[in-house]
Parts: C-alpha cells; sequence; structure tokens
C-alpha cells in the first residue's frame, strides 16, 4: 500500500522499527545515511526486520509510479519484491523535487525519466552500505558476499538486511555506488512483476482522499458563476436553510462563487443549489460556440505569430509553385478532463499551520498558492498525499484552484475546523479546467513527383500559460510552446514549413491535458500526411519512412516505432487500414488501426501500437498505459465534446459527456521496441496518434476524411 510519509510519521516508525537504514540526499545534495534522528530526505527505509519502503516522491494516479519507482530500488539493492513496501514522500520542494522542473510535482510524462538514476543510486548506495557491514560482522572480503532477494550469503553465513542496519548505520555512503549494466537487470524489464497497488485497490483498502473523514469535520461546496468571469454580487440562502444538515454559506473572498456548509456530502450539494445568486457578467465569457468558431477562423486568416522555422512568405512561394496544393482544416473542440474521482480535498488546523489530505499532484503549486491565500510559508502547509482517481492533468492547476477554495472555506469558518470541500462531476464538467478548441488551416505544396514544396500550417488556440504564472518560462516571442508542439517541432523533413500561431482570447480557463498540445496537433499533422500519400498514390508508411533522416537520432528512433508498427501489424501496401505515429515526451508511438465501416456505422476492432520509450522498467505498466492512453483518446474523439451556449456549457455528466462504453473498446496489441536508452514517458504519449490512425482507417473503409471532431460530427454512428 502506497501510504503519506510526514518527517514527524517517518520518526516515530524509524523509532518504532528499532535501528533503520535511512539512505537520502543531505543538504549538500549527495547521498547519505543516517538513523531515525538524522534530518535526511529519505528514499529508502530499511528496517531490522529487513523490510525496505521505497519513499515516492510522485504520487499515484494510475499510472503506476509506486511500482516504477520501488523496481528501481529493489532492482539495485537486489531486494525480495514481497518485502518491499511505497510510501509517498511529504511535500518538501528542496527534498523532493521533480529534477526535470525545480519543483515537486508529477506531470508532463517525467516521474520515471527524472527519477531513473536518483532511484537507482539510492538503492545501489544501500546494498554497498549492507555489504560493507555484513562484511565487517563476517570476517569476510565484501566482493566473496551474494545478495539476493533481501538475503546476503557468504559460504555458510547468510542473513537478511535488517540484521546489518545498525553497523551500516556507522558507515558513509559511496557517492558513486556502482550501477548495475542492463544484462544483470532481474526486476527491470520483468514482464510479471505485480504492481505495487494492485492488492489495495482491489480490496478497497487504498486510501482516496475521497474517503478521508477527520473528527469534527464539516462539508463544502461551492455555488460557482454559470459563465467563465463571473462576478458574485449577491446571494441569498433563505431556501438553503431548509435542507436538513445545512450549516451555513459565505462568500468567497474573490468573489467567485458562495460556498455551503453542510454535515455531509449530499446536504452541502443540496443546499447549494437551493442558493439563489445574482451575478455580475460584464466580463464574463457569453459567446456560444459557433461564434467561437467563428472567431478561431478569423484569426486564421491573418496569424499573430510566426512559430517555425521560415516565414509564411517563402512557405508560400514554395506552394505557389506547386505542381498542386493541398488545404485543408481542423477542428478540434474544448474537452474535459473528467477523472472518475472528482476534484476533493481536506484541509485541517495544525499547531503551525494546515494540513491537507489530497490526491496532490503538484505539491510546490499548491503550497505556493494556499500560501498566498492564507498568508503562510510554504513550510506551514502540509501535504498528507493520497491516491488519486485519475487525473489526466486537471489536479495540477497552476491556481491550485480547488485546493484554494478549500483553504478559503476553512478560513472563512474560523480556522479551527476540518474542512472537507468536495466537486460534483457536474462541477468540474460545466466549470472546470479544459484542453482548448483548436483550429488547424494548412496548404501543402507538392511538385509532379509528389513530393512537399511548402508547407503552410496556422493554429488558432487558447493560450495555456499565458496570463498565468507559469507564462516567463513557457511563452517565448509571443508563442506558448504547448499550442504548437508536434508541428513546430515535428521530426519529419517538411521544406519550407511555414508554423504561425494566434492565441484566442476568453475568460474559459485551459489547462494541460493528457499530452497537452499533441491532443491537437497530432491529429491534424497525421490526418494531413494521410493527405498527402492518398494524393500523390504513396503507401502512407513508406511515405513517412522517406521522411525520415536516419542520421539524426530522434528521426532514427522514429523510424524504429514506425517498422515496428508495420511489422508487428502485418501491414501491407494497399491495405484499408489507418495508420499514424507521433512523438511526445520523448517517446515514440506509432499506431495501426483497424476499423469495420458499414455505412455510417463504425466500430474500431484493433489497434496495432509499438512504442520505444527507452528502458522498459515495467513492460505490464507500459502496455497498460499504452492500452489506456488510446482508450482515453478514443474516448474524446469519437463522442465527446464540450460546447457553450450564451458563454454557458451545455453539458453536465456522463450522460451527455460520455465515457468510453466497454463496447467502443478494441482491441490493443502493444510491442516494445527493446531499448537502452535511459527511460521516458508513458503516461501521455500512447494518446496522440490514437485519433488520427483511426480517423485515417475509416477514410481507408469509406472514402470519407474527418476534419472536425468529434467524430459524430461527420455522420458517423460508433458502435
Amino acid at each position: 500500500m502506497a501510504m503519506q510519509l510526514t518527517r514527524r510519521d517517518f520518526l516515530k516508525s524509524a523509532a518504532a522499527a528499532g535501528a533503520a537504514l535511512v539512505i537520502g540526499i543531505d543538504a549538500r545534495g549527495v547521498l547519505a545515511a543516517g538513523h531515525a534522528e538524522t534530518v535526511l530526505n529519505p528514499f529508502v527505509r530499511i528496517d531490522k526486520n529487513g523490510f525496505v519502503t521505497v519513499i515516492v516522491k510522485h504520487f499515484e494516479m494510475g499510472q503506476g509510479t509506486t511500482t516504477g519507482l520501488t523496481t528501481l530500488v529493489a532492482e539495485e539493492l537486489d531486494a525480495d519484491w514481497r518485502t518491499v513496501r511505497a510510501e509517498f514522500a511529504p511535500a518538501d520542494v528542496d527534498k523532493y523535487k521533480n529534477l526535470f522542473w525545480g519543483s515537486q510535482g508529477t506531470g508532463g510524462s517525467t516521474a520515471m525519466a527524472n527519477s531513473f538514476m536518483q532511484y537507482r543510486a539510492a538503492g545501489a548506495a544501500a546494498r554497498d552500505m549492507l555489504l560493507r557491514a555484513a562484511a565487517a560482522d563476517w570476517g569476510v572480503d565484501a566482493a566473496d558476499i551474494v545478495v539476493a532477494n533481501g538475503i546476503l550469503t557468504a559460504g555458510p553465513r547468510r542473513g537478511h538486511f535488517g540484521l546489518f542496519v545498525e553497523r551500516a548505520m556507522t558507515l558513509a555512503p559511496s557517492q558513486e555506488p556502482k550501477l548495475k549494466t542492463p544484462q544483470q537487470f532481474k526486476l527491470i524489464g520483468k514482464v510479471d512483476l505485480p504492481r505495487k497497488d494492485n492488492h489495495d485497490k482491489t480490496d478497497g483498502s487504498a486510501m482516496f482522499a475521497m474517503d478521508v473523514q477527520l473528527p469534527g469535520m464539516v462539508y463544502a461546496a461551492i455555488k460557482r458563476s454559470p459563465r467563465f468571469g463571473g462576478v458574485l454580487e449577491s446571494f441569498d440562502a433563505a431556501a438553503a436553510k431548509k435542507v436538513g444538515g445545512y450549516i451555513d454559506a459565505k462568500a468567497l473572498p474573490n468573489n467567485a462563487g458562495v460556498v455551503v456548509y453542510a454535515k455531509n456530502t449530499w446536504a452541502a450539494f443540496k443546499a447549494r443549489d437551493a442558493i439563489e445568486a445574482e451575478w455580475d457578467f460584464a466580463k464574463a465569457e457569453s459567446r456560444s460556440s459557433d461564434e467561437m468558431l467563428a472567431r478561431h477562423r478569423e484569426l486564421a486568416d491573418d496569424p499573430e505569430f510566426d512559430a517555425g522555422h521560415v516565414g509564411r512568405a517563402t512557405a508560400q512561394a514554395a506552394i505557389d509553385g506547386a505542381a498542386r496544393m493541398l488545404e485543408a482544416e481542423f477542428v478540434l473542440p474544448f474537452l474535459a478532463h473528467a477523472p472518475m474521482e472528482p476534484l476533493n480535498c481536506v484541509i485541517e488546523p495544525t499547531a503551525n499551520g494546515v494540513r491537507f489530505h489530497d490526491g496532490c499532484q503538484s505539491p510546490s503549486f499548491v503550497q505556493g498558492a494556499v500560501g498566498r491565500a492564507l498568508q503562510l510559508k510554504p513550510e506551514q502547509i502540509e501535504i498528507k498525499t493520497l491516491y488519486a482517481g485519475g487525473s489526466f492533468g486537471r489536479r495540477a492547476t497552476p491556481t491550485s484552484d480547488y485546493q484554494v477554495e478549500a483553504a478559503h472555506a476553512f478560513a472563512l469558518l474560523g480556522r479551527k475546523t476540518p474542512v472537507k470541500l468536495v466537486w460534483s462531476r457536474e462541477d468540474d464538467i460545466r466549470g472546470g479546467y479544459y484542453r482548448a478548441m483548436a483550429l488547424h488551416r494548412a496548404k501543402i505544396g507538392l511538385d509532379a513527383g509528389g513530393r512537399v514544396t511548402g508547407w503552410d500550417h496556422r493554429i488558432v488556440t487558447r493560450s495555456i500559460a499565458k496570463g498565468g504564472p507559469m507564462e516567463n518560462f513557457m511563452v517565448k516571442e509571443g508563442v506558448d510552446h504547448t499550442s504548437v508542439e508536434g508541428v513546430e517541432d515535428t521530426l519529419y523533413r517538411v521544406p519550407n514549413m511555414a508554423v504561425s500561431l494566434s492565441d484566442f482570447r476568453s475568460p474559459i480557463t485551459t489547462l494541460w491535458w493528457r499530452s497537452v498540445g499533441h491532443t491537437h496537433t497530432a491529429f491534424a499533422m497525421e490526418s494531413l500526411l494521410d493527405m498527402v500519400a492518398v494524393e500523390t498514390g504513396q503507401d502512407p508508411i513508406a511515405m513517412r519512412l522517406g521522411l525520415l533522416d536516419r542520421n539524426d537520432d530522434k528521426q532514427r528512433r522514429m523510424a524504429g516505432v514506425i517498422e515496428a508498427a508495420r511489422d508487428f501489424s502485418g501491414w501491407q501496401n494497399g491495405d484499408k487500414r489507418g495508420f499514424a505515429a507521433h512523438f511526445s515526451f520523448n517517446t515514440w508511438v506509432a499506431v495501426v488501426a483497424d476499423v469495420s465501416v458499414d455505412g455510417k456505422r463504425v466500430h474500431v476492432d484493433k489497434l496495432h501500437m509499438a512504442v520505444d520509450c527507452g528502458v522498459a522498467v515495467n513492460p505490464d505498466v507500459i502496455r497498460a498505459q499504452m492500452e489506456g492512453g488510446a482508450g482515453y483518446a478514443l474516448s474524446a474523439v469519437l463522442r465527446n465534446e464540450i460546447t457553450f451556449k450564451n458563454g454557458e456549457v451545455e453539458q453536465s455528466n456522463f450522460p451527455d459527456y460520455q465515457p468510453l462504453r466497454l463496447t467502443d473498446m478494441p482491441e490493443v496489441a502493444v510491442t516494445i521496441v527493446t531499448s537502452n536508452e535511459a527511460p521516458s514517458g508513458v503516461g501521455e504519449p500512447g494518446v496522440p496518434p490514437t485519433g488520427p490512425a483511426v480517423a485515417n482507417a475509416i477514410f481507408a473503409k469509406s472514402g470519407r476524411r474527418i476534419r472536425e471532431l468529434p467524430m459524430t460530427k461527420s455522420g458517423f454512428e460508433f458502435v
């Protein structure tokens, strides 16, 4: 079971276990060891009974971090997998930061990539210290000791880790512990290694934030503006007071809504719904979806920013001189994240500040935002991280929206009473954060031989970063890279390619959504490449391979994953199948899609997915993430969209924002490209190529090109 570990919890548990060897990073940023009284940043704890606890700095939302990071330590330590446990790290950016970001948080498919060497080194250091301790106890050379499954052996001598903890604590850890070679791996790459969270999530003992109940806790729900950007003018709680269990209602200090307190969640929701509120919509979004789309098209006519390697004039000149030209426009809607566990958290007072119980994705965001809201220092904000029932980006807002709401609710009630804030699914779908609507418009010039001569690609979407705390390092020369990633940095060698961007401006809140900008750029790029292949009579896979230079490492690996999908799926030129490939989060994924089309009735039969993510630490987790990414992508592209009428969201819950049905899910076959390169992410890269592969397959079968999502907009019915 994965558990939160606060420093106090750590000291108590270590003391209770007696002697415990702790391996971590000290204040100098180097490997150090100690015992319960030593102030360290522990990654590894070994108690006198030989049990190993791995402190996991990345939270678990289903993507497998508690298994992956534990595998790295257990591998280098040669521990017994059955006696290795995982605990979540406390909030402490200095000690548990994401090495790629400099802040503490999980996302961007970085958990394994930024921790790979760090956690292996901690495991190797612990192993080395235990070896030296055993050698001293037994009077033998450390080189003569064999370690396997948590047991040290030298001739007739045999003992588990715990027997050598006390002596090991007196030793200084090696700053360059010897790591295993890939040929020595026993757990890394093991196909049937059980996940560490399987048991707890199966028997119901796994603790999610929704499960937390504290003595004296009250429940809270928020009445928010029905339009983004609306401001509360006044409210009347007369009807709410008649709801059984109602306690009180107060305006949020920023006038973004009304917090309603009650004795249980249902009462909080019912009382909240009974509140009569008046709103100022002067600065609120009031347009409908059709008007927003019209504005996107206007912005595409005259782009604001150049994001490509050549200017539009250069691209247009190359297109004008071409033998023929292709033009296309793609429209992709707003999308909700819709995790199965709605947003929620509990805040309680401590002697020095507050403590959150939360499926917390970004502790640094929360400490900063809540600190500003409550006038507290980051270190005064403890976070007890629990399992999260999905996120897909939603739990990692730079504004820490739901945690700040909870903080305001807590403060308004006097800062003495624990408060549990719960969003309903309707709250999040109607008023949360979204993947932004996006419009792509492209012109492509082709010479007489079918080769691309020029490419003018225009993108219009709402920026994720502009106007927020991350603008300074995410926006360069006016371009939010997340708006153009996957097009501007395509691995395909496209001559005279101009990429331009315009920002759609709106109070609607947008955020990274599983695979961020690649969610829309991959669909446009891979559909356009398929159009080029059809127009020029080329095999879609052969054409893509012809656009890659194998002397370039990234392009070589792209070619490798394309060929793996081709061979794995049995692709043949002329097949009525769909293909797409995409590079994102330093991972390469290629997909061959098989579909059945009967008039307007479509069924996705099978997906063949090939992935190159470097060292495959946990193959079973990788396959699960490819399958899950494909399912998440299909859920979006088949039927889902967030639409607006007079500024208000029209969808509310799963009846009109439908999750993928069991009958919709195709068979998914995954092949993992063998690699000794450093591991990269797998949580997001399966999403981008799935949609265009299916769309290209539908075209191959029906001759109808899908240019607007969801696919039902093209008249198809998915069965």
